[in-house]
Parts: C-alpha cells; structure tokens; sequence
C-alpha cells in the first residue's frame, strides 16, 4: 500500500475522478470529428486604453451610464412615414368598368390633375385675399356685402380675470371741486343709444345664433381695432375699423322706419322697427389699426392698416386714395398713425418692428422720412405728438418703456446691420414693469399710458415748452404724477386697451375714455379723477375700443364681434 497520507476511499475517490474526466474528453474528441464543428469565433477585447494617445495623460474611466448613452445616441432615429390614404376599388367608388387600360390611366391622371389644381386654387385664393390693393378705389367697387351694402347717396354731405358688471367706480358725488362735479353729473346723464333695440329673438346673418334683446349696430363684421367720430356737432357719425381690413359707418341721427303689421291695423298698432343703415367697405387687405378725421378736413377719413398703407376716404368723390404705402425696405405692419396739428399735411406712423416715420401728403405715396429701431427693435404700439409742442413725440412699446423724442434735433445712431442713421433726439425715459400698450398726449400737456401691469399713467409734461432742443431731461420730469389701478388684461380675442383723450372738452377738463374688462367705458380727467362709468342693459362684450367725440360729450364702444356701444 503506496504511502500518500490517503484513506483507502480518499484514493478509490480520486480514481474514479480521473477515469470520469478521461470518458468525457474521449467524447469531446469523438464529436469533433464526427460533426466537424467550427470554433465559436472569440469576441474581441475591448480596448481600454488608460493612457491618452496625444497627452499621455490618464485618460478617466467611462462609466456604464455614459456608454448606454452613448450608444442609444449613436441609434438612428426611426423615419415615421406619413399614414397612406384607404385604397379603394372603382367598383365601390361607383366608377365603371373599363377595358382599355389605357383610358383607365388617363381618367387617374385627369383625376389627379383636378385635385392639384383646386389645391392650387384655393392656395391662390387665400393669398390674394390678404395682398393689399395698390391705387385708388372707388367705394361702390369695395362695398361689403350683406348689411352693410346700402346706398351712397348723401355719403358726400357727411362733412385679470374680468368680473362682468361688477362696478369700479361709484362715488360721483365725492369730491368738493365744482367743476368735476358737474362733469360728473353730465356724464351720469348719458344714455344708452337704443333707437334701434330689437326686442325678442333675433338671428345674426352672420353667425346664425339667436340674441334676445339685441342691440343691432353691428358696423363691422369681425373685431374692432380702432374708432373714430367725426368732428361735426350737428350728428354723431362714427366709423369703425375691423380685423379683415373693413370699415364700417355709421350716422346715429338716423330714425328708424316703423312698419305697422297689416293683421294688428285697429288692435294694439304693433310695429316692428327697420335695421339701421350702416355702410361697409374693404379698403384694406388686413387689419385696419387707425381711423383718424381731422378737424381741418372733414370731408377726408384717413385709415391705416397692418398691410403697410394709409388711405384717404374721400366722401365727396366716393373713392378711398393711396397716400402713404411701404417702399418694402419695412414691410412691417403699422400700428398707429397720428397728424402734427401744426401741419395737417405731415402724417406720422409707427410699425410693429419699431420704426416711426413721417410722409407728406402732398409726395409720392413711398416718400417718407423713416426712423428705425427707436425701441431696439422692439414694436411701437403707440403713440402721439404733442398738441401744443408737435416736435415733440411720445411712444409706448413692448420693451416696456415710455420715451418722449424731440424732432428738433436728429443724432446719429448705428442700425442692427452695422448702419449709421439718423433719428430723434431721445429726451426721457419711463420703465414700466411689463409692455406699455399706448402713450395719448392731451390738449392741456399730460400723456396717459396703459401697460400690461394694469396701471395707468398719468404724466404731467406741461412744461414741455421750455425744454432745449435734444437735451436730455432729468429723471424727474418724466415721472408719472397719478397711478390707476385699471384691469389691462385683455387676453387674446379683445382688442388692446388704449386711452383717447378729447381734442377740445367742453368747459376746459381734459379727459380720456378708456375700455373696462368688467363691460363698461371708464372716463378720467388728467387729475386721474373717474369721471364715469358707463354700462347698459344690452352690453354683452368688453367694448374694448373706447373713443370720445372731439367736442361734445359723447361716448362711443366697439368689441370683438365688431358692434357699436354708444353713450349720449
């Protein structure tokens, strides 16, 4: 018995261990030739390198979640086809049998052919519905349909979230000062215009959905941007200017033409009261931001458009003129227009992209001083000259400054392309914590804004005349004298709001209407005094679009689905 330090079963263990191996690599050896497999090929190491091949430096390990993302990086992003359209056979689209293949092919050509071009069509359509007109129109070629299409005989002779109804102002006899109280109480007397109240249901032609006792002054067919009355006493004439480019009229002295029913002739006399005449035309191509009538041409309604043109209505003549159209070096819409009261022949305009310009009226129509990117590029909502001192300029943009410039005195300043131009004098600046809608100066040298802070401010600027030309003023001259708390949050389907003062008030108090979120048209006087409220039974929108008559105390409102609300 060998001597290796094992038990008797350790060894007959170890034995029988060895002949087990010697069975299996017997059989490996067996299936290998018999079935010729092939070696699995080994996987190559991946290499690790821990040194960098430029620097030599170690090179930091690579975690496993910056390899899978890597790798899911590294995978093509999957192309998703567009759903092909429901094949259907000619037998269920009713299509005969044809045996000629030929014509088969010919008729899904022509097919295709059709729809390209009624395609085309509709595309050439819709362009030219938003391409501006160039020349001179006459009004009977531009009418709107339906309502609005009347006759123009005499046209010639016409020289946050809001809480609706829920006032804001109701002390109109608080306060000691007798001539705001008299103010206050003529404008408490103003009524709701109502000649034309339709009483019980009736069908808009427009929209087809019945309204009950509906006032029925619908001057335009969509939304109402901006609002003019004419400066005659002798009949309120308002004109209204729409979204689409229309402009609608309207004369409120007008009676209505009662109709007496046959079948109630010798019991009650019921009579059903006429739709007013308002008159529709489509001078412009797209939004119509500015009305304007001067008090030095009464017989011309100047409009301005977002589709870079300003037109004179002539009322004698009927025709709408190109005075003023953009020589395309900034086709950016305007905004507002205003007129220097010195010069009536000087028209000045603003445009979304920041520019303000001047033209002459008595130029060609692509004649214009141009000043561009007076706000750093920022749009130009609003803006106003100055009554008594027109040299002087204040404008209102979305950068969310008031800036008050000076004609006086050009300087040179250097354009986003590296351009050196010239613009006016900056004089002051006023920060707003959000944009600043508009800037009105009024008659008496204060200059009111709305922002989007839902303030209003009031500056008083009174001693603009003793300013030196183009020199900057201290930061105190411009700071506003008032603060308003007023709801400026108009949302998407109201139109901004924009305060308008009154060119010449009767008894000397300047004052502004300004559109309120709750339906009503607030009043103010330059002290930041409210001066009214105005409301009726039959206001159902935000008449957001608030303008007071030049010189008498009449009130007019237009909201978002281009109806008149008006006050005498």
């Amino acid at each position: 018995m060998p001597d290796d330090g094992l038990t008797a079963f350790e060894r007959r263990r170890a034995e029988n261990a060895k002949a087990n191996n010697a069975i299996l690599s017997s059989i490996s050896k067996t299936s290998a030739k018999v079935f010729g497999a092939a070696a699995k090929p080994a996987r190559a190491p991946r290499a690790r390198s821990t040194k960098n091949s430029t620097t030599g430096s170690a090179a930091p390990a690579t975690s496993t979640r910056s390899r899978r993302s890597h790798s899911a990086a590294a995978v093509a992003p999957v192309k998703r086809e567009s759903p092909m359209p429901t094949r259907r056979s000619a037998r269920v689209a009713g299509i005969e049998a044809d045996a000629d293949s030929s014509s088969s092919q010919k008729r899904k050509g022509g097919e295709l052919d059709g729809l390209r071009y009624d395609l085309n069509a509709v595309a050439a359509a819709e362009r030219q519905k938003r391409q501006r007109v160039h020349g001179d129109l006459q009004l009977s070629d531009m009418q709107v349909d339906g309502r609005w299409q009347g006759s123009l005989d005499g046209l010639g002779s016409l020289a946050r979230g809001a809480q609706p109804g829920v006032r804001t102002f109701t002390d109109a006899d608080e306060t000691t000062d007798a001539d705001l109280k008299a103010i206050r109480l003529e404008l408490g007397r103003l009524e709701l215009y109502d000649k034309f109240a339709v009483k019980g249901e009736f069908v808009d032609p427009f929209f087809s959905s019945p309204f009950a006792d509906f006032l029925d002054l619908k001057l335009t067919k969509d939304r109402i941007y901006a609002m003019a009355f004419h400066p005659t006493e002798d009949k309120p004439l308002v004109f209204a200017g729409d979204k689409e480019g229309r402009l609608g009229i309207f004369d409120a002295s007008q009676e209505p033409d009662v109709a007496v029913k046959e079948e109630d002739v010798g019991s009650d006399d019921e009579a059903e009261a006429a739709e007013p005449v308002i008159l529709g035309f489509k001078p412009h191509a797209r939004t119509i931001s500015a009305v304007h009538v001067l008090d030095s041409d009464p017989g011309s309604v100047y409009t301005a458009s977002y589709d870079t043109t300003i037109r004179r209505l002539d009322l004698a003549a009927q025709k709408s003129v190109e005075v003023y159209v953009s020589d395309g070096a900034d086709d950016a819409a305007i905004s507002c227009i205003d007129f220097a009261a010195d010069d009536p022949h000087l028209v000045y305009f603003a445009t979304l992209s920041g520019l303000l310009g001047r033209h002459d009226l008595r130029l060609a129509p692509t004649t214009a001083d141009r000043w561009p990117r007076l706000h750093d590029g920022h749009k130009i909502g609003g803006f106003s000259l100055s009554p008594r001192q027109p040299h002087l300029i204040a404008t209102a943009s979305l950068d969310r400054t008031l800036r008050v410039w000076d004609l006086r005195k050009m300087v040179t300043s250097e354009d986003e392309d590296g351009t050196t131009k010239l613009r006016p004098a900056l004089l002051a600046t006023d920060p707003a914590r959000l944009s600043v809608s508009h800037a009105a100066w009024s008659p008496g040298g204060h200059v009111a804004t709305t922002s989007y802070d839902d303030t209003v401010r009031i500056y008083d600027v009174a001693g603009a005349a003793s300013w030196a030309p183009g020199k900057a003023l201290d930061d105190d001259v411009l700071t506003p004298a008032h603060r308003i708390a007023h709801n400026n949050q108009t949302g998407r389907w109201v139109t901004i709001l924009k305060p308008q003062w009154q060119r010449r008030p009767p008894g000397g108090i300047d004052k502004f209407a300004l559109g309120n979120m709750n339906r009503f048209v607030d009043v103010y006087a330059a002290s930041g005094e409210q001066l009214a409220q105005l409301d009726g039974d039959g206001i159902t929108a935000v008449p957001a679009v608030a303008q007071l008559h030049p010189s008498r105390n009449w009130v007019a409102g237009g909201n978002g689905s281009g109806k008149l609300t008006l006050w005498m």
